[in-house]
């Protein structure tokens, strides 16, 4: 079918261009580490898993006291690099980190703590430095030579002291940076693949170390590309079809039908085919989970799947619960839309793209589908309400005709 073939070419094409995307070993490879830092020499360090970070400690067991340096990089001017502990588990709620960033007002180096709260996600206020309620001895922060000032990719070292519990040497620790600082107020970090997995359980006796892999870049592409096709745009054009198809009646009787089908059945393989490759992924990636993006994308695809069902369970016209299936049909799958259109959002946030080119390409596309919806909206509605003015005028001279021959009968 040439539809068909379109439509590969496009996906094609889609994966072609992805696959020339590579992930910058800033942002995802590990960096190599060294006992030797501004700061002072350490007995141990090892290359954290995420965004090119080191950590190097030394870890005194009679008191039970680690020595520790983080080095990590900036990505904005106006940034902030953060390391800390999680007591609890590898992530960053919870966790007591120790954030640097420059002084709005000197710009001097600060290294101020920061305890995270369970809501810190939320942003519903700023972040406040305060005390953190573990025992931290020391802490300091220093920018790595040749860097005078805090700049994009800009190293930073910021070192700490904390007392540990006797006999607990494996830590979670957490890490991540940010494009802005808001006053002395740490604003939320980028969410790429690499900025969500940036935490690690590290038993500072052995330097063993568990971390979440991160799913490939062509993985996180191809998974992006086939469900802002299928979801974002065949689904949407396929009920568009429906809607303004079907009243057109010298395309046939049943051509809306043959298009709406082949429309959504091809969009909801694609977007099976992309859900497929997000399972998949979130099974390569443990710890790295993104709770909206993966509950609008299990939603997306239940709808569509009852929908698939609901069609060979579709009753007569002359059934009197046709009626009842259609408006099953009309909901669900307005509703599947909606989800799948507003989750291709969420997945441009997801893989770092909020403001790309792919975002905008995105948006064009929908806004001229959208303002072809409008315009056929407008168009039907004027065509009904004219239809509605001719059988008024068309009953009125029937009237009139009866009310003449009953006169002229008397």
């Amino acid at each position: 079918m040439p539809g068909m073939r379109i439509l590969l070419g496009v996906l094609l094409l889609l994966l072609g261009l992805s696959s020339g995307t590579t992930v910058s070993a800033a942002a995802g490879a590990p960096g190599r580490c060294t006992t030797s830092t501004p700061v002072k020499a350490y007995a141990k360090c090892i290359a954290l898993p995420a965004q090119g970070a080191t950590l190097a400690w030394t870890y005194d067991a009679r008191n039970a006291t680690l020595d520790a340096a983080f080095t990590g990089s900036f990505i904005s001017p106006s940034g902030w690099v953060a390391w800390g502990v999680n007591q609890d588990a590898p992530a960053m709620a919870g966790a007591r980190v120790i954030a640097a960033f420059s002084d709005p007002s000197t710009g001097a180096l600060l290294a101020l703590p920061f305890v995270l709260s369970p809501d810190v996600k939320l942003q519903a206020k700023p972040l406040v430095s305060r005390p953190l309620d573990i025992p931290l001895l020391a802490s300091s922060a220093t920018l790595i030579s040749p860097a005078r000032t805090v700049r994009d990719g800009a190293s930073v070292t910021i070192a700490a002291t904390i007392r540990l519990s006797p006999n607990r040497t494996s830590l979670h620790f957490v890490w991540n940076r940010g494009l802005y600082v808001q006053g002395y107020s740490p604003t939320i970090h980028p969410t790429d693949a690499s900025d969500l997995a940036s935490h690690a359980t590290v038993d500072i006796l052995t330097t063993a170390t568990e971390s979440s892999p991160i799913a490939s870049a062509k993985l996180q592409w191809a998974h992006g590309s086939l469900n802002a096709l299928s979801w974002g745009l065949l689904l949407p054009i396929g009920a568009a079809l429906a809607r303004y198809l079907r009243p057109c009646a010298s395309a046939g009787p049943a051509a809306w039908f043959y298009a709406h089908a082949a429309t959504q059945a091809a969009g909801y393989l694609l977007g099976a085919a992309g859900f497929a490759l997000g399972i998949a992924m979130g099974a390569a990636s443990p710890g790295v989970t993104y709770k909206l993006h993966r509950g609008l994308g299990i939603a997306a695809a239940t709808a569509g799947s009852l929908q698939t069902l609901a069609v060979f369970f579709r009753p007569k016209t002359t059934n009197r619960y046709r009626k009842y299936w259609k408006s099953y049909h009309h909901l669900l799958g307005y509703g599947c839309v909606v989800i799948g259109v507003v989750n291709v959002f969420q997945g441009f946030e997801v893989m770092g793209l909020g403001a790309s080119y792919w975002k905008l390409g995105y948006c064009m596309a929908l806004a001229t589908l959208i303002g072809g919806c409008v315009a056929l909206e407008v168009n039907a509605w004027v065509v009904f309400c004219r239809r509605q003015q001719e059988e008024k005028l068309m009953r009125r001279e029937v009237d009139d005709v009866v009310v003449k021959d009953r006169a002229a009968a008397f």
